[in-house]
């Protein structure tokens, strides 16, 4: 990857809807070479997927929640079924297992706390030792900008 290919997934990660005639221009290429770098990059899995963000609070969805979890079941079938509960609950954004003090942490956004209490019950369903939730008061750095 060089410089150019570098500053393609710059302009795209902040503005994907751009068209190949705009990003060629804004990194000094012509369209063809554009659509190339674009492709092979796409092709080599740099470049996952292209969507749109959305504006949550516009939504009605205010409460952004990272619930920490801790569990006394470490095996293969526990884990299965914790993962599959997570992948099916709206609202969970991401999920991590962690190393160090907890082993699962969660990314949800939800409407409210009465929200939250619906997506904390069907959490726990799985059976988990400790949750700890912490709510976000105010938003300082948000981006799904990788530093390139």
């Amino acid at each position: 990857m060089d410089l150019v290919d570098k500053e393609i997934l710059r302009r795209l990660q902040t503005n994907a809807t751009l068209s190949v005639g705009d990003l060629a221009d804004k990194v000094n290429i012509s369209k063809s070479a554009c659509w190339r770098r674009v492709q092979k990059l796409e092709k080599e899995g740099v470049i996952k997927e292209r969507i749109t963000l959305l504006d949550a609070k516009t939504l009605g969805l205010s409460l952004t929640v990272f619930i920490s979890i801790k569990t006394n079941m470490h095996n293969e079938r526990w884990a299965s079924q914790f993962k599959d509960a997570v992948m099916a609950i709206p609202g969970i954004l991401e999920a991590y297992r962690m190393g160090g003090e907890a082993d699962y942490l969660l990314k949800a956004i939800v409407r409210d706390m009465p929200d939250y209490d619906r997506l904390y019950k069907e959490l726990i369903k799985v059976g988990l030792f400790d949750v700890t939730a912490g709510f976000v008061m105010e938003e300082i750095k948000c981006t799904t900008a990788l530093p390139l």
